[in-house]
């Protein structure tokens, strides 16, 4: 028998007829009877991944557990396909992970109460570009006084609070949309420099707008935050649901409250050079469940 508990008294046995009862309620269903995707095939370090999962029975719920992330999966109900979206970390070294699915079934079409399968995908090295880009900001954020150090820890701890939230239930519904029409002048992965001293990746997109260019949320969602920090400038956080968050800095000012309900392409704020930041441009970022993913990325995949 496949499951969860496994017996080991003579079946004959009534200690055995009580394991045999128990273990009926939790089973790992076969293979061949699942189908699971992931969208993009070609899996990468700093990616992120829709999983598409067909199970062998009518479902209740569906959640998944990947690469040491917890999260549940939608139904669509045109298709009767679950769908979540996650992600892999940059730091992520490359190598085969299993998703592990676990299912709650329907009482009306099976007597199980759980169902589980796990099936493993490979994951690559992101081609990140390793061009050193050289900029020059103001020594406030490479040299801080111990005032301005202190404004950075504050900074820092609202971060700690906020965007590391995972809040249960899916507000994105389709594809993520750019949040402005214009040229990218940095990508993320890539390495950079300030005043001469080598920095963490960069983490996000950045598009070449000037200042006052309108800046569009990229998904349905509720502001998280809308004010500004040191580093980021004028800085909005859109929460999406289930750990997924757009980030969008340096703006020249606020469109939007934090706690406001929104819809993809709503004006959240005016681009800007707030913050450390060499010029006017925008420089938007995707964080899930604590890991940045790559913007691009996100805005190539053809979501339900």
């Amino acid at each position: 028998m496949s499951g969860l508990l496994r017996c080991y008294l003579p079946k004959s046995s009534f200690a055995g007829l009580i394991c045999l009862l128990l273990s009926a309620g939790s089973t790992t269903a076969d293979a061949a009877t699942w189908s699971v995707r992931a969208q993009p095939a070609h899996l990468v370090n700093g990616g992120p991944v829709l999983f598409r999962v067909k199970a062998p029975v009518r479902l209740e719920s569906l959640r998944g557990s990947w690469i040491g992330h917890e999260f549940s999966f939608s139904l669509d109900p045109k298709t009767k396909i679950w769908f979540a979206l996650a992600g892999v970390s940059i730091e992520t070294t490359p190598g085969s992970y299993a998703l592990e699915l676990t299912g709650e079934t329907a009482a009306a079409t099976t007597p199980l109460r759980q169902i589980s399968f796990a099936r493993k995908f490979a994951v690559a090295r992101g081609r990140y570009p390793k061009i050193e880009v050289k900029l020059s900001v103001e020594s406030k954020f490479t040299e801080p006084t111990p005032e301005q150090q202190k404004q950075i820890e504050e900074a820092q701890q609202i971060k700690k609070d906020y965007l590391n939230r995972i809040t249960p239930d899916r507000e994105w519904s389709g594809s993520f949309s750019a949040p402005a029409q214009a040229s990218i002048s940095d990508v993320f992965g890539s390495e950079r420099i300030f005043n001469g001293k080598t920095s963490s990746p960069h983490l996000g997109l950045d598009f070449r707008v000037p200042s006052g260019t309108p800046v569009e949320a990229m998904n349905d969602g509720t502001v998280l935050l809308a004010r500004p920090l040191y580093f980021e400038g004028n800085f909005v956080v859109i929460d999406h649901g289930q750990g997924l968050l757009t980030l969008y800095l340096h703006l020249s000012e606020f469109k939007v409250k934090e706690g406001e309900q929104i819809k993809r392409g709503q004006i959240i704020g005016l681009s800007g050079g707030t913050g450390r930041a060499t010029g006017p441009h925008l420089h938007a970022a995707v964080r899930w469940q604590g890991t940045y993913l790559d913007p691009a990325a996100l805005l190539r995949l053809r979501l339900p």
